[in-house]
């Protein structure tokens, strides 16, 4: 897989690459004092900060890697949704297609695991490419949820990272769709259908118990370009479920907490720490 011969190569000699625009799938990548920067400047091995690839702040959540494949450059992904949407005509049915590829075809491998680091995200168009020359591929929860993302922006849907302790999924705004028990609201906005795709046998629409809580903060997904920070972050509930809607601020400094305390973890255990993955029935 290219691109992780490219991070094996950085990892093992300390490679320094020029910055290039212009592809979807990132092929350059160089070290920047300890974090590994792509193409566009956005840090591959860390998720907080306004250039982390989710772009976690104390009073943001901007999963900046998701617009690496929209606009301009979108590519693989983006063309994947493009062909469910000719596909599949009804909605609904097309957006549980969508869910359905990406669950079978990325197997959740951590990245300590597949790079041999504690946090490595890959951009969408990456994964989407290791699917379409190999028929599947690996991934955590970032790399599903942001594939997740891209399809179905371009399927014709709206779409939104949520994010939560040890946690990252994908939203998708289905107001019409029956089957899921419950959905979520996003910014006092009801119908967003959650879609978690890191346990082999989950139905679309499910959400794990476990991570239902006043600690989900959601920004959707949109064009626009990579260096420049959205305030787009919202606190996200669960439609007809007792949880407290939370302050996106609080929210966002209990999990960038959170995020610094499970990188001191996985320093202090060499990386043998993990995020959670998120299982079916």
């Amino acid at each position: 897989m290219k691109i992780k011969a490219a991070l094996l190569a950085i990892l093992a000699v300390g490679l320094f690459a020029p910055s290039l625009v212009g592809a979807a799938a990132s092929e350059n990548f160089f070290r920047l004092g300890r974090d590994i920067v792509d193409d566009w400047g956005v840090v591959r091995t860390r998720a907080g900060g306004i250039n982390g690839f989710l772009g976690v702040t104390s009073t943001s959540f901007d999963p900046i890697i998701a617009r690496e494949s929209l606009g301009e450059p979108g590519d693989i992904a983006w063309r994947l949704g493009e062909e469910f949407a000719r596909k599949y005509p009804d909605r609904n049915q097309r957006a549980e297609r969508i869910f359905i590829y990406v669950r079978d075809r990325v197997a959740y491998t951590s990245d300590s695991d597949q790079f041999g680091t504690p946090e490595f995200a890959q951009n969408a168009d990456e994964v989407a490419m290791t699917i379409v020359d190999n028929g599947s591929a690996l991934g955590d929860c970032e790399d599903s949820a942001v594939l997740l993302a891209v399809m179905y922006r371009a399927a014709g849907y709206r779409s939104a990272m949520v994010l939560m302790p040890g946690h990252v999924a994908t939203l998708v705004y289905l107001p019409e769709y029956k089957k899921a028990a419950r959905k979520l609201n996003l910014a006092g906005e009801g119908g967003w259908v959650w879609a978690e795709a890191t346990g082999a046998t989950n139905p679309f629409g499910w959400i794990p118990e476990s991570l239902i809580s006043d600690g989900i903060v959601a920004s959707e997904v949109t064009e626009g370009p990579l260096d420049v920070q959205r305030d787009a972050t919202s606190a996200a509930t669960v439609e007809e479920a007792p949880v407290r809607s939370g302050d996106g601020g609080s929210s966002l400094r209990g999990l960038l907490l959170l995020v610094m305390v499970v990188g001191i973890l996985w320093l202090m255990t060499g990386g043998r720490g993990a995020k959670g993955r998120a299982r079916g029935r």
